[in-house]
C-alpha cells in the first residue's frame, strides 16, 4: 500500500492535510508525526510521499529537512510552510525538495500539489524560481526578468489548453488521469504567474514556452 508521512506540530494542520490526501490520493495510508525527530524515525520506512512543515520542535527549519531528504533520500518531500524567509526557501530548493506550498492556499491548491509531485513534477511557486534565477549569471544581466521553467510535460498540457481541449480530452491524448492534467496545469499557472488557464497560455507564448 501507498503511505504518506504527514508531519506538523499542529494537530489541526496535520488533520487538514490528511484529508487533502484523502481527496488527492484516497488510497494512502497516512501517518503523522509531531516533530522532527518523530519525523525522522518515520520516515525511516521510505514513505511514498512526505508532507512536511518547517517550524517544528527537535530542529532548525533546513537541518529538520535535510535529515529528512537524508534518511529518505528517494521520497518527494513537498513543503507545507507558513515560512517566507528568502535565505530559508532558497536552501530547501537547492535541497531538491519537491515542491512548497503556503500553509494559507486553499485545498484545490494543495491537492493539486500533492497530485503533481507524485506524478514526477516540482511544484515551486513564482517566488522561488526567481529567487533561484537571482543566484544565478543569467540574473546579473537581466535581474527584472524572472526566469521560468516549466516542465516537459506541463507545456506539453499547455500547448492542448491553447488548442482549446478539456482536461478530459488532454488525458486522452497525453494518456494519464484528468486528475494528472489539472495538476499539470496549476502548476503551469503558478509557475508562469497567470490567474487563470488563458492567461497562463499567452504568457507562455509570450516567453516562447510553447
Amino acid at each position: 500500500m501507498k503511505s504518506c508521512l504527514i508531519c506538523d506540530d499542529h494537530a489541526m494542520m496535520r488533520e487538514a492535510l490528511a484529508g487533502a490526501v484523502a481527496i488527492g490520493w484516497p488510497q494512502a495510508q497516512v501517518s503523522e508525526a509531531a516533530d522532527f525527530p518523530g519525523a525522522w524515525a518515520a520516515a525511516a520506512s521510505r514513505p511514498d510521499l512526505i508532507l512536511s512543515d518547517l517550524v517544528m520542535p527537535g530542529a532548525g527549519p533546513v537541518e529538520g529537512i535535510r535529515r529528512l531528504r537524508e534518511i529518505a533520500p528517494d521520497t518527494p518531500i513537498l513543503v507545507i510552510t507558513g515560512n517566507e524567509e528568502d535565505a530559508v526557501l532558497l536552501a530547501l530548493f537547492r535541497l531538491g525538495i519537491a515542491g512548497f506550498a503556503p500553509k494559507t492556499s486553499k485545498s484545490a491548491i494543495i491537492e493539486a500539489a500533492i497530485r503533481l509531485v507524485l506524478a514526477g513534477g516540482r511544484y515551486l511557486p513564482p517566488r522561488i524560481v526567481e529567487l533561484a534565477a537571482r543566484q544565478g549569471p543569467a540574473a546579473a544581466a537581466s535581474p527584472s526578468k524572472p526566469v521560468v521553467r516549466l516542465t516537459e510535460r506541463q507545456v506539453d498540457v499547455l500547448k492542448l489548453i491553447a488548442l482549446g481541449q478539456s482536461n478530459k480530452e488532454i488525458a486522452r491524448d497525453l494518456d494519464l488521469s484528468p486528475a494528472t492534467i489539472k495538476a499539470h496545469a496549476a502548476a503551469a499557472i503558478a509557475a508562469l504567474g497567470a490567474a487563470n488557464r488563458t492567461e497562463a497560455v499567452m504568457k507562455a507564448r509570450e516567453m516562447g514556452l510553447i
